[in-house]
């Protein structure tokens, strides 16, 4: 296994949220990797937790990473999370991503689960499944 190419692939995932025009013009630049301190927008966008599994063979060291990215919103009704959600996702689905370290195999959205959050809060989790390989592991 490796674990390796996990920082290349949240790197990369985060810019290509980051730059793309479709999410920007429903959250600004709204998009964390940590969330700041002090008061939150209406809506943002956060990366989440993450999990990788082994998928390395004879050929090389890889890995599957599953790993979460969040819509957040105070605002009235589930239509702006969703708009949002499917910014996400257009954005990452299939997406191929350059990395700094190894390369993408493959990126897939996985499910979503919306959910109402305590203090008025909703909210979209949306899983995504990528595997990676490790170029640069001997």
């Amino acid at each position: 296994m490796s674990y390796a190419v996990a920082s290349a692939l949240q790197a990369s995932v985060f810019a290509r949220l980051q730059g793309d025009a479709a999410l920007g013009a429903l959250v600004g630049g709204d998009i964390y990797d940590a969330l700041p301190t002090g008061t939150l927008p209406p809506i943002y966008v956060a990366l989440g937790p993450e999990t990788a599994k082994d998928a390395g063979d004879k050929s090389g060291a890889g890995a599957w990473h599953r790993f979460v990215v969040s819509v957040v919103t105070s605002k009235s009704g589930f239509q702006t999370a969703k708009d949002a959600a499917a910014a996400v996702s257009d954005a990452l689905h299939g997406a191929d991503l350059a990395l700094t370290r190894g390369h993408l195999v493959g990126l897939w959205f996985e499910r979503a689960k919306a959910k109402r959050e305590s203090r008025g809060l909703r909210c979209i989790d949306l899983t995504f499944r990528a595997r990676v390989e490790d170029d640069g592991a001997q």
